[in-house]
């Protein structure tokens, strides 16, 4: 598993775009995604969606839930 390495280097190289506003970890062990969102003052605002909401892909316009993310998985 990347999951050490995704929540850590490669996060904090990320945060280095100026131009990235979403940073998104998807887990199907645990059914759960998290979303980090660059807000307009530069920090790092995080939510935690499980199997039963909804979320939301701001930067692309995309609205889903959990099963239609892995629909055709």
């Amino acid at each position: 598993s990347t999951e050490s390495f995704d929540r850590g280097q490669k996060f904090s190289d990320y945060q280095t775009l100026d131009r990235l506003e979403e940073y998104v970890l998807i887990s199907s062990q645990l059914r759960r995604i998290e979303i980090f969102r660059r807000h307009t003052d530069g920090l790092w605002i995080y939510q935690n969606y499980d199997d039963r909401e909804t979320f939301q892909l701001k930067s692309i316009g995309y609205t889903g839930t959990f099963t239609s993310l892995y629909e055709d998985v």
